[in-house]
């Protein structure tokens, strides 16, 4: 049946950003008149311009509330703009690593995620849409400023409303609209996510120390997708592929609301992992968000290892995986707020180490040009240049490789690196939902204090301890491949010991202001390794505090996450 598309007249409205910043409580994408239509349209005509017509594009999201009927739309849309080709996951299942993968693998233009990453979904929860180009990675500023300027001025969008396809259907659907071809094809993105990871990881190696073939003890494994994307590839990977039983992967089932968690892979939102593992009846334990790309991290006991120092351990042990015996290791690369355990290694090795905004988009130039090999945040996100997405999944099994070849547990890996390379003590506040002036106006006045020369040597002291200050600024990046520059991406109190105090204001929620503090500090005392974080840092923890007027100015007395 030949379709005919339509032009609807709109009005212009202040979008947001894809991305982090594109998040919107689904409420609002669903129930606003157009507003998903209109932000479609502008993502599409900005991204691709005169490319738009006769591309080929991916689609697919976390699973979450309104995915299905924002996939529809899509599809609607793209058909209308003349897009040649969708590739749409297999019931709108797709993490975000995946669809990296596919980017890459089959060549597309790019594509579009429904996700909203970490953050909780349902009616009344977060909804979001985000744009990856044609490397696999996070569309670029110029990409995503060009979208939101579109959306200032957007008149009309195009759509075929008499467009329906089955995306529980895997093949190709084709359709004839306004005299071209228009063809949908669904994938089954796990399969091939999955093809490309036994490319990259000696399987028959990680099941062998899973399974505790030639006679060593199984290693014990917990894996919980959090009810988010992540459970389908949970499932073949590990019960499939490496013969765990279905006992040892929890919550795969992908839901709407994620179950009523909040799909963050953290201490406190993956509480249930953490409670298990204390049993000791585990020898190691993982936990994803909802779109897949984060993870955490636990050994025995609960034991836990932080991002900082779980990029820093891979770093120091590439060589375990396949893939880096073939490519070598080219670079290494942290968020500014991550901690310097990786700037150690990258030291020892002579490899170049960079320290780039918040943001997995700022590795992708520095993968590209062949500069980069592995990079993380301190955000729970890991990955490597085999995709251009943070990757949980890999993450967790470049970790059961590390395992495979040391013959070691998870805690005795991280202490003989403490004892190596000293450890970096590190943590991270998080004030979730403050109100927006308040956070606003604490923000202001460090930005006065990083202003002020004089503070430059100052002594800091609290307790027994005295620091004293040998740079402040607000974080500013030039990116070494294209010279672009960003500026003001957070407060540093940097001391002359390199610890470090970190103030950021994130805007990854849809309500209210989430203030991140970080802080870090050094020890090459092995006698230290053992402390608890918050004991360590508890006098830089203080001065933080103090010198932001945090608890007076947003009343907030205590974070909601720590980590």
């Amino acid at each position: 049946m030949a379709l005919t598309s339509k032009i609807v007249q709109t009005k212009t409205f202040d979008g947001q950003k894809p991305g982090t910043s594109g998040l919107r409580k689904a409420v609002k994408v669903y129930k606003e008149e157009n507003y998903t239509e209109n932000f479609v349209q502008c993502t599409l005509t900005a991204a691709l311009g005169d490319k738009l017509t006769g591309s080929t594009l991916a689609v697919g999201g976390d699973g979450r509330y309104f995915g299905k009927e924002a996939t529809l739309k899509i599809i609607q849309i793209c058909a209308a703009n003349g897009v040649s080709k969708l590739l749409v996951a297999h019931n709108g299942l797709m993490s975000t690593p995946a669809v990296s993968c596919v980017i890459r693998k089959y060549k597309t233009d790019g594509a579009i995620i429904l996700t909203a990453s970490h953050n909780p979904g349902g009616p009344d929860a977060d909804f979001g849409i985000k744009y990856n180009i044609a490397n696999g990675g996070p569309a670029p500023e110029a990409v995503t400023n060009a979208i939101y300027d579109m959306t200032k001025k957007i008149s009309s969008y195009k759509i075929c409303p008499d467009l329906t396809v089955d995306i529980s259907k895997l093949g190709k659907q084709e359709f004839q609209v306004d005299g071209h071809t228009f063809i949908v094809e669904v994938i089954d993105s796990v399969s091939d996510y999955v093809a490309y990871m036994k490319e990259i990881f000696d399987f028959d190696a990680i099941k062998g120390l899973l399974q505790g073939l030639g006679g060593k003890q199984p290693l014990n494994v917990l894996i919980n997708a959090m009810h988010g994307v992540m459970g389908p590839y949970v499932k073949k990977i590990f019960q499939e592929e490496l013969g765990t039983p279905a006992s040892n992967c929890v919550n795969c089932e992908p839901l709407e609301d994620f179950g009523g968690l909040h799909p963050d892979p953290n201490l406190t939102y993956a509480a249930d992992l953490v409670e298990e593992l204390k049993k000791g009846q585990h020898g190691f334990g993982a936990a994803f968000d909802g779109d897949g790309d984060r993870n955490m991290i636990l050994g025995q006991n609960a034991f836990f290892v932080t991002p900082s120092d779980s990029l820093a351990v891979l770093a120091d042990n590439l060589e375990c995986i396949p893939y880096f015996q073939k490519t070598g290791v080219k670079g290494y690369a942290r968020s500014m707020p991550t901690s310097g355990a990786v700037d150690r290694v990258a030291n020892k090795k002579g490899k170049e180490c960079f320290e780039v905004p918040t943001g997995w988009k700022f590795f992708g130039n520095l993968m590209d040009s062949g500069r980069l090999s592995l990079c993380g945040e301190e955000s729970f996100g890991t990955g490597s240049d085999h995709i251009r997405e943070k990757d949980g999944l890999w993450a967790v099994l470049a970790w059961l490789s590390v395992l495979a070849r040391k013959q070691q547990s998870v805690e005795e890996v991280i202490r003989e690196h403490w004892k190596l390379y000293g450890r970096n003590f590190y943590t991270r506040y998080d004030y979730e939902n403050c109100e927006t002036d308040p956070a606003n106006k604490m923000m202001a006045n460090l930005n006065n204090y990083i202003s002020d020369s004089s503070n430059i040597g100052q002594l800091l002291s609290s307790g027994e301890k005295t620091y004293k200050i040998a740079k402040i600024d607000n974080f500013s990046y030039t990116d070494p491949v294209d010279a672009s520059v960003s500026s003001k991406q957070g407060i540093r109190i940097i001391f002359s010991d390199d610890s470090r105090i970190i103030f950021r204001l994130s805007g990854t929620g849809s309500s209210g202001a989430t203030i991140r503090m970080y802080i870090e500090g050094y020890e090459s005392d092995e006698q230290k390794f053992s402390l608890s974080p918050q004991d360590v840092l508890k006098p830089l923890i203080e001065i933080a505090l103090t010198i932001s007027q945090l608890r007076e100015i947003t009343g907030r007395k205590e974070p909601t996450v720590i980590t």
